[in-house]
Parts: C-alpha cells; sequence; structure tokens
C-alpha cells in the first residue's frame, strides 16, 4: 500500500477534517472550567513553589497538558459541538487521561471497544463522526474508517505526524525503520503502519543485543523468539538490518533515543565503514519538545532535597512512567497516581510502582515538616495537580489559601 499516497489523498477529503470548526471560543471557556486551575497559577507565578505551614510544595517548571494534548482535547469538544446530532466516536482515549476520557463519555462521545485484542468498528455506520486521537491511528484504520463513509476528525499531534514523515524516508530508501518505542502502544502501532520494514525496540538494552547481531551475526530463532511481536511481517534479521533508519516512540525518554541512535551509527560505521555510512544508516531529530522540557524539568527538580515525589497521569502514559523513572533512580520515594481518589489517608495510598500492578502503600505520608516534588504527564489537566496538593494540605491539617 502506498501510504503516502492515501494519506495525500484522505487530507484532500471533503469527509477529513484536521482543523477546529470555529468553536474555539466556547470551547476555551468549558476546558478552563473543567482543567485549569487558580491554585496552580498561584504556584506557577511564585516560582513553582508554595508553602503552607509544614508542607512546602515544588512543582517542576513544565508538567502537564502539552500543546498537542490541548488541541486534542479543544477539538475533540468542539467535534461533539459542530456535530450535536449525530454519532461521535473514538478510536481510542483522546489522550491517556481517565478524568478527560470520562468527560468525553458523559458529552456521548462513545469508544471504540477492544475485543479479544482487536479493535470492533462494527457498531460504525456511514456517516458517523470519528475522531482519531492525539497519538495518532494506524493506516489500516483510517482506511477502513474513510471506506465506511465516516467524517474523519483527526487530532494527531503535529510531532507524531513529524515522525510519520520520516518513517515515509525510511521507506523510500528501502531502510528498515527502528522505532525506540513500545510495541503494542498506541503511537507505535501507528508509526509502524507507515514502514515497510520495522523493528521495536524498548531500550538500549535491547539496542545492544540487535547491534551485537549486525556485528557478528547469530541465532536467527533466538532474534525472532525475542522481536517477534515487535517487527514487521517476514522480517528476516539477516537480510533486514543491512539499511537502517532511526525513528521514536515520541513519549520516550529523550537520552535513551539519542543513545540509540548513537549506538546504531556507530554499529553501521563499524560494520561497512564512513565512507558508506549513509547508506546504511539515516536518523533525523524526531524527539518531542513537550516530552524533553518535562523530562528535562524533572530532571531539575529531583536535584533539590524532596521528601517524597507524587508524578500525576494516566497509568497507561508513557511520558508519564518515565518521569517516575527519573525519580526512582535518583532513590526518591515516589508515588504514580491517575488521581487524587488514590489518596485516602495519611496512611494509605494506592499507586503504580513501575512495571508492576497497583499497589498499597502505609504510612507514605511523613509526620512534620516535608518537602513534596509533584510533576504531572502531558496528558494531566492542572486541575487533577490541584487536587493532589489540596488533598496534601488537608491530610497535614493545613490551612490552603489560594
Amino acid at each position: 500500500m502506498d501510504t503516502k499516497a492515501f494519506k495525500r489523498s484522505l487530507q484532500h477529503s471533503e469527509n477529513y477534517h484536521r482543523k477546529g470548526f470555529g468553536h474555539e471560543a466556547e470551547v476555551a471557556s468549558t476546558l478552563q472550567l473543567e482543567y485549569q486551575s487558580n491554585l496552580v497559577q498561584q504556584i506557577r507565578d511564585h516560582n513553582y513553589r508554595l508553602q503552607r505551614g509544614n508542607v512546602s510544595i515544588r512543582l517542576a517548571e513544565a508538567f502537564g497538558f502539552c500543546w498537542g494534548v490541548e488541541r486534542a482535547v479543544a477539538m475533540a469538544y468542539e467535534t461533539r459541538q459542530h456535530f450535536p446530532t449525530q454519532r461521535v466516536w473514538i478510536t481510542n482515549e483522546i489522550i491517556h487521561n481517565p478524568s478527560v476520557n470520562q468527560h468525553l463519555r458523559n458529552m456521548q462521545v462513545e469508544f471504540i471497544e477492544v475485543k479479544a485484542g482487536q479493535k470492533d468498528f462494527s457498531g460504525v455506520a456511514p456517516g458517523d463522526v470519528v475522531i482519531l486521537p492525539a497519538f495518532g491511528a494506524s493506516v489500516q484504520e483510517m482506511q477502513l474508517l474513510n471506506d465506511k463513509g465516516c467524517t474523519i476528525v483527526d487530532t494527531t499531534c503535529p510531532w507524531v505526524s513529524k515522525v510519520w514523515n520520516t518513517v515515509e524516508k525510511h521507506k523510500k530508501g528501502d531502510r528498515t525503520s527502528i522505532i525506540h518505542g513500545k510495541y503494542n502502544h498506541e503511537e507505535t502501532i501507528a508509526t509502524s503502519s507507515f514502514a515497510a520494514k520495522y523493528l521495536v525496540l524498548l531500550n538500549l538494552q535491547e539496542a545492544e543485543y540487535v547491534s551485537n547481531y549486525i556485528l557478528n551475526g547469530g541465532n536467527k530463532a533466538e532474534f525472532m523468539a525475542k522481536f517477534g511481536r515487535a517487527c514487521s511481517s517476514g522480517f528476516d534479521p539477516d537480510q533486514d538490518l543491512e539499511q537502517i533508519g532511526i525513528a521514536n516512540q515520541t513519549t520516550m525518554l529523550k537520552g535513551e533515543t539519542e543513545q540509540i541512535g548513537k549506538l546504531f551509527e556507530c554499529t553501521m560505521m563499524k560494520k561497512y565503514g564512513p565512507a558508506q555510512l549513509n547508506q546504511h544508516f539515516l536518523s533525523f531529530n524526531t524527539i518531542c519538545d513537550a516530552t524533553q522540557e518535562r523530562q528535562d524539568a524533572m530532571l531539575q527538580l529531583v536535584d533539590e532535597k524532596l521528601d517524597l515525589m507524587i508524578v500525576i497521569g494516566g497509568f497507561n502514559s508513557s511520558n508519564t512512567t518515565h518521569l517516575q523513572e527519573i525519580a526512582i533512580e535518583r532513590g526518591i520515594p515516589s508515588y504514580h497516581i491517575d488521581s487524587v481518589a488514590r489518596i485516602s489517608s495519611p496512611n494509605c495510598i494506592q499507586h503504580k510502582p513501575l512495571h508492576r500492578n497497583l499497589e498499597v502503600t502505609e504510612n507514605w505520608l511523613p509526620d512534620g515538616e516535608i518537602v513534596v516534588g509533584i510533576t504531572s504527564g502531558a496528558s494531566t489537566p492542572d486541575k487533577a495537580v490541584a487536587d493532589v496538593v489540596e488533598k496534601i494540605f488537608e491530610l497535614k491539617g493545613v490551612e490552603n489559601r489560594v
């Protein structure tokens, strides 16, 4: 399939929309009421610090909704307003935040169900309106919806689209796209659908395994057992790793993406020589600015003396998880929660440790004076952050004054 030609054709269709519908002003007031916070703005205005009694709050200097998320949510609200009587669907969560998605459900926006690991589009009828989420949708999904005669509202983040364009360039040069990401994440599924050949690598350790295979060969059966679910159909590591290009899921750790790129650049230079490098290796900067800013702000925050760290965001939010990793690497007691509802008392917090299921920790909130670091993922509204700050003040018996 010529994915580039299809996307171009879709974008020129009268049933395809990638801009708003002229309801920005009405939607903006609703979004402000539902997602913004005077308390959080107050903390921003005071150098990201707030002292109340024996509680000191330290906010990361970049956190919460990024531009791409704000745009996607606003477009979803505009879509519902512009098509008041039509059935409106979202192919997945609009963003990885439970409260935002629940607001849309309350507005009678329907979500495509997943049955037996596959999305079920059988309920979508011609003329229905279907929203593509911030992290995009696969070419196959877009083609299916187009063939059904649906109105498509595309809220895909431009940074994600930039990665797709990079993958198209890989394909043009008959290169395999090495994608730093999670093979079952919606964004990476969408990105890989634009590739002819691809291999998804989760981390530097997996990249080192592939690098060694390129240089020294290895057990093909072992390779496919390791990456069988993370590569294109018919992938052959003995042939498909001769010419490669680097891409990434936009929410991955910036430093690790850069390390993987440098590793493969050195690998191909060693195997083919400097003069042949450009024939065998291609790399573009596709790291998302917002992801990078939030990671940099987190690195700055954990340099302070913190008693504990609260990371707020959806449990399936990749960029939030990576913020949590930074706190854990510094040895700071850290709790990833998706909403204030996870905090029931000073003695009990339900949270998600890295790579584990939800757990309950007791006596998580220390007595006496405390310094609490707080950040949130790019899909988390300010109001969710404010709710957590207010809860901490309440549990510590401190009066909050906005």
